[in-house]
């Protein structure tokens, strides 16, 4: 895995998947807005409850870019919800051109360039990332809201709302908000001391757009000439795989565990093991050690991804995630082979 490529080629659609997630906890109708003030006041649990279940109608068009890690990346995006359907197109604007849409969780990715069409089924990333997992959330244990004024962002008037983390264990984030509408123009993750790691922010937005879900539906499927491929995911679980953490880490659940398809370099399925605390996300790889491909153990920070890789008895380790380094190797630390 080279891990540098990966992260560059996916920061345009992990920073989207961020910000809606962000979008999806905050973005409400103006008369249901809560003032920036008072958010210290109520509980943030149900705060971020109340603002995803009114979220679920806007439409917009938008140019996106990111920043991290010294590179920059930008795409155009067309959002549209109807209902519990949602859909959206996006379009790299840098590197590789690549065109992604979403239909709720079927993902479809067009590389024009190979003439390939990928076809997946991601539950991760439904309108957001699977974060906010319930109602019983205990986000508000690790994260404190604050406040922090207000600022024009792509032709908007915006809040400014810090979530910081109470421990050592996540980064923090910065928010703005669309004042009327409530939908997040940019985004920041910020390391243990405040720093910004990563930045996502729109550049151009266009609010209530005239985005039709049936014109994007066809562009979706319209795969003539383009070689299909279609990875299937199995669903698993940790357990079942013959794996354990043997001391959980604080505030971060088990959300769901994969066994990824064969790839041309490997026989085997990778697993992957994915944690949430309910904004940040750790996963786990775990394949059968490979002399000719797994030669060094590493720690590499990317913008706001940290990545660890170690080898395990027999086994090959990477743990990944939008945390600090610390914390990932409390998790490579703690996963144990059960007996």
């Amino acid at each position: 895995m080279n891990l540098k490529h990966f992260r560059l080629v996916a920061l345009v659609v992990c920073a989207l998947a961020a910000i809606n997630y962000v979008a999806d906890v905050a973005a409400q109708p103006a008369e249901l807005a809560v003032p920036a003030t008072s958010i210290e006041a109520n509980s943030l649990n149900d705060w971020l409850m109340r603002m995803h279940e009114v979220s679920k109608k806007r439409a917009y068009i938008g140019t996106f870019v990111v920043s991290s890690a010294g590179a920059m990346s930008s795409a155009k995006i067309w959002h549209v919800c109807d209902g519990s359907q949602q859909m959206e197109r996006v379009d790299t604007l840098t590197g590789a051109p690549r065109s992604t849409f979403r239909h709720n969780d079927q993902v479809v990715t067009f590389m024009p360039d190979q003439k390939v069409v990928l076809i997946e089924k991601r539950e991760s990333l439904g309108l957001f990332p699977e974060l906010l997992k319930s109602t019983d959330s205990r986000i508000a244990d690790f994260y404190k809201a604050r406040p922090e004024g207000t600022e024009r962002v792509a032709g908007v008037d915006a809040d400014i709302i810090a979530l910081l983390p109470k421990d050592k264990l996540r980064f923090g984030y910065r928010v703005w908000t669309e004042q009327k509408k409530g939908l997040v123009v940019k985004l920041q993750t910020l390391d243990i001391d405040g720093k910004v790691l990563e930045q996502a922010a729109f550049s151009e937005l266009q609010l209530d757009a005239p985005v039709k879900m049936d014109k994007l539906a066809y562009m979706m499927g319209k795969v003539e000439g383009y070689r299909v491929v279609k990875p299937a995911l199995v669903k698993t679980t940790a357990s079942a795989e013959g794996w354990t953490l043997k001391t959980p880490v604080a505030g971060f659940k088990s959300v769901s565990c994969y066994k990824h398809p064969k790839t041309a370099s490997s026989s085997d399925e990778p697993m992957q093991w994915i944690f949430s605390d309910g904004l940040a996300s750790v996963s786990i790889f775990v394949e059968p050690f490979d002399r000719q491909r797994h030669d060094k153990e590493a720690s590499l920070s990317l913008g706001a991804t940290q990545t660890i890789t170690k080898r395990l008895d027999a086994y090959w380790l990477t743990v990944m995630g939008e945390v600090p380094m610390a914390t990932l190797r409390l998790f490579a630390g703690g996963l144990e082979r059960k007996k």
